[in-house]
């Protein structure tokens, strides 16, 4: 029998309840929590698949059952409450159940990710930093004083990405691998993927998630992620556990998201070409030579694709554009990363919320040089320059990596470094004729109305932060200005030093594991000042991001039940 919301609140309330910041009042009405929900967009995701083999369909549909599988993992990984409190929900059919139940699947828990996780219902605990990876009863120091205690090989695991950290029946601290952790489900998940790879008739393809089913099992992602580098086929899924956003003590723990995708060959085929621009970039970086590697892994794809179905992490509040995959160093290190653009999610995007916040923030001169060939370029960018800059670095004479230095302030540093860098990468193929001249004209307009965009996303989230930092050290330069009117303008002469030097000063703390710095930046620039504030303000009315509603995985479940 699965416990109630109310009996499981009463068990874990007295571990989960902390001091924090007074919140509002949760909603108590339909119309407010609509209002709240209504944020997001509802948008049509989906992909054209007539010209698919219908045994490459049926792959596909059990892709999409694989990935269902995740949602619920996903919710076990933010908060131990998350799953019975599902099933309460499911089961209260009053408008005002149906809007609460709504409103918990975009945020993937109780509480709003647009509001600084502000609960939007009664009687829930604040949002876990540590979410379910360790013991409700532990502290962060007391994780840390242990991960400290441990010889360097158990010390690898039990901080690495694929293991929860829980008591023993001796009350003492030990790693549950995630194989063991969500056995039920990944052996589920894998049975599907084991399906799919008997029915395409793609080896890649098959040889991939092989190699998943296999790793879901195992809790050892290095071939599998290797297998998915090397992928090339019309199907190109994601699935398995990789951001780290939700372990916000350590930025540790890797959590379970699945993207099902369909490749866009002639998108891929034209942005090809840029990957084999990284290692010019990389060599030409404006830090100290250094920090700059003098070899970059050799693999770099370049996927665009449409994304039929996300979950898990993938389907959590605020929709991916984009992503750059595996987060696991080593294989950073040795064979490089692969960038998936989800074009489909990045379309809906910019006509719903980008154009609309651009006519509202920007001057009028401004509104021209806004385009999607600048917005979806620019994703790319970000995702390539994920992979460039310093990553194993050397601290004190000690190999370690600027993941393990910054912990919990890496994820929004990444996300600005990624943002900032990807901008001076631009403008250096621009230089070099490798991309069109007129890109200069609306990469940078379009770049400040992004901003805004992600700003939106609230201060807590990662990506939110990094781009309140970017925006604040341009009004600094004063490369972005205010007007009186108090729209935005763009002074592109010193739009590109300022890009120059941010990007520097965020890839030299990275370089240098300067925790100190990292979190001197956060707290000076990761704010919303007063001017952008009332800009935001402005923008009520503007969805913030989309809400999928995944069409044509409906009708693969219906085609093959």
């Amino acid at each position: 029998m699965r416990p109630t919301t109310a009996t499981l609140l009463v068990l874990l309330l007295p571990l989960l309840l902390s001091p924090g910041p007074a919140t509002a009042a949760p909603p108590t009405d339909v119309a407010a929590l609509e209002q709240q929900s209504a944020r997001f967009a509802p948008v049509d995701i989906g992909a054209d698949l007539t010209a698919m083999p219908a045994h490459e369909r049926h792959a596909l549909a059990e892709l999409v059952r694989a990935a269902e599988l995740l949602d619920n993992l996903y919710l076990r990984q933010v908060w131990a409450g998350n799953e019975p409190l599902l099933y309460d929900l499911a089961a209260d059919t009053t408008p005002l159940g149906r809007a609460r139940l709504h409103a918990l699947r975009i945020n993937k828990g109780p509480w709003s990710r647009l509001d600084q996780n502000a609960p939007f219902l009664p009687g829930v605990p604040p949002k876990p930093p540590a979410a379910n990876f360790y013991p409700l009863d532990a502290t962060k120091m007391e994780v840390e004083q242990w991960f400290t205690s441990l010889a360097p090989a158990e010390r690898e695991v039990a901080h690495g990405f694929f293991t929860t950290i829980r008591r023993g029946p001796d009350g003492k601290l030990r790693a549950v691998p995630y194989s063991i952790e969500y056995q039920s489900e990944l052996q589920l998940a894998a049975e599907h993927l084991r399906r799919a790879a008997k029915l395409t008739q793609q080896p890649s393809l098959a040889r991939f998630l092989e190699k998943r089913a296999a790793a879901l099992l195992s809790n050892d992602y290095y071939d599998s992620d290797v297998a998915w580098l090397e992928l090339d086929a019309s199907i190109d899924p994601t699935f398995g556990p990789y951001e780290v956003y939700e372990d916000e003590w350590f930025n540790a723990k890797a959590a379970f998201e699945g993207y099902i995708n369909v490749r866009d060959d002639a998108a891929s085929a034209r942005l090809a070409r840029l990957g084999r621009e990284l290692q010019d970039i990389e060599d030409h970086l404006p830090i100290e030579p250094a920090l700059r590697n003098p070899k970059l892994g050799g693999l770099a794809p370049i996927r665009v694709v449409n994304v039929i179905f996300s979950a898990g992490q993938g389907n959590d509040g605020v929709q991916s554009a984009a992503y750059n995959l595996p987060n696991d160093e080593r294989i950073t290190r040795d064979k490089g990363t692969k960038r998936v653009m989800l074009k489909n999610n990045q379309e809906a995007k910019f006509n719903r919320v980008l154009l609309p916040i651009a006519q509202k923030t920007l001057v009028p001169a401004a509104l021209g040089e806004v385009s999607f060939d600048a917005f979806f370029t620019h994703i790319l960018m970000h995702e390539l320059m994920h992979g460039l800059g310093p990553h194993n670095i050397s601290v004190g004479g000690r190999a370690t990596t600027v993941r393990a230095q910054l912990e919990e302030l890496y994820s929004a540093i990444e996300e600005a470094k990624a943002d900032v860098s990807g901008l001076y990468a631009l403008q250096r193929l621009v230089d070099r004729g490798v991309l069109d001249k007129g890109l200069e004209r609306t990469m940078y307009t379009t770049f400040v109305a992004s901003i805004f965009r992600s700003i939106r996303f609230g201060v807590t989230e990662a990506h939110g932060k990094a781009n309140a930092i970017e925006l604040n050290y341009l009004l600094d330069q004063g490369a972005v200005r205010a007007t009186p009117e108090g729209r935005f303008s763009i002074d592109r002469a010193k739009m590109k030093p300022a890009i120059m030097a941010l990007t520097r000063d965020l890839m030299t703390l990275q370089g240098h594991g300067d925790r100190a710095q990292a979190q001197g930046l956060l707290d000076r620039l990761g704010v919303v000042r007063p001017e952008v504030q009332r800009a935001l303000d402005r923008l009520a009315d503007v969805p913030v991001d989309i809400e999928p509603r995944f069409t044509t995985a409906a009708r693969l479940r219906a085609e093959f039940p």
